[in-house]
């Protein structure tokens, strides 16, 4: 049997989820009965059925004598803990599944191995690690949460062919429109968004999802002290904004905005990671400028970096911020070029 043909599948249907099951992983899952795909499904919404829960029920009738004959496909390993909903483990074992395929293991505290010994103890054939990488991919947001106690962090930036990402005091579109679209794509499967006050002053940006389909992120602004006039479009409607300050904020914003009081010292950072963590935000884009990206740089608080290089050049400007780690992908867009770096292997 094919494994890697399913576990493709299984990926494919986890994506569906992209945005919409935070704090929870994207999972997808298939059930295989001798070659055929009796039943699929994902991870819809959080707090909803598991993708196990929905490949089951897709069954159709006249295919449910096949279940208990079947192997089940997972692209993340089985929950064996009572959250939202009952835990998976238990709906293969009722339902008399003898074989699991599994890609990757939960890394969330109290399952992390614990799914596959409770399948296995009942005598279930269990086989996990198939391709293992690209399940650990996809499931990066949650066991980046779960692990490091912290969101998983996406810097994204555009830089000019020559390495300036802008000009001081001044907005300069760097990309075209589609390489704009893919951005508003990032923020509808990101749980956050965070920008510094000066770019907050430089290009009154929305930060709002608008070009594709699902939420707008949660907006993020350090704003030291309280710098960001109160008709900034980044306090606008469409997206709740957290105005991170060491002041004692005014009367009269939005209630859509929340300040939350964090000491701007070489801890800010980690300490307002801890205050996502605490939140549930299990993903942040980090999009500018230049100074609040290169201390997440600095500081290692970062897993990836997407850069649109566009097809333009300054005679001057701010210089982009040096990433580091290795670029995993290149890939052209309508004459942008886009580079995806990432920190480590998940």
């Amino acid at each position: 049997m094919n494994h890697d043909h399913y576990m493709s599948r299984c990926f494919d249907l986890a994506r569906l989820g992209a945005g919409r099951v935070s704090p929870n992983p994207m999972v997808g899952a298939v059930l295989v009965h001798q070659g055929r795909i009796i039943g699929e499904g994902w991870h819809m919404k959080y707090g909803e059925a598991h993708a196990e829960v929905n490949a089951l029920k897709n069954v159709f009738p006249e295919d449910r004598h096949l279940i208990e004959k079947s192997t089940l496909y997972v692209s993340l390993e089985p929950c064996c803990i009572h959250g939202k909903t009952p835990p998976c483990t238990n709906l293969i074992l009722e339902n008399k599944i003898k074989k699991v395929v599994i890609s990757c293991i939960d890394q969330t505290p109290g399952v992390k191995g614990g799914g596959v010994a409770v399948l296995q103890r009942a005598g279930v054939e269990v086989i996990h690690g198939v391709m293992e990488d690209k399940g650990k991919e996809i499931s990066a947001f949650r066991n980046t949460f779960t692990a490091k106690k912290r969101p998983f962090v996406q810097l994204k930036f555009a830089q000019t062919k020559n390495g300036f990402m802008g000009q001081r005091g001044r907005q300069v579109w760097i990309s075209n429109l589609f390489t704009k679209r893919l951005a508003h794509q990032l923020r509808s499967e990101s749980d956050a968004i965070l920008i510094g006050k000066n770019t907050a002053l430089a290009d009154g940006p929305k930060l709002t999802n608008r070009l594709w389909f699902g939420h707008s992120p949660l907006r993020i602004v350090l704003d030291k002290n309280l710098d960001i006039p109160a008709g900034n479009p980044v306090f606008g409607e469409g997206a709740r904004t957290w105005v991170v300050t060491e002041k004692t904020p005014p009367a009269g914003l939005p209630p859509n905005c929340i300040f939350q009081k964090i000491k701007f010292d070489e801890n800010l950072l980690p300490n307002l990671l801890a205050k996502l963590f605490e939140n549930k935000v299990t993903s942040l884009i980090v999009e500018g400028g230049a100074y609040t990206l290169q201390q997440f740089v600095g500081q290692g608080l970062w897993d990836e970096a997407l850069v649109f290089t566009g097809n333009k050049t300054l005679e001057s400007g701010i210089a982009a911020p040096k990433i580091p780690g290795q670029i995993i992908k290149e890939w052209p867009v309508a004459g942008d070029l886009v580079s995806l770096y990432r920190r480590r292997p998940f």
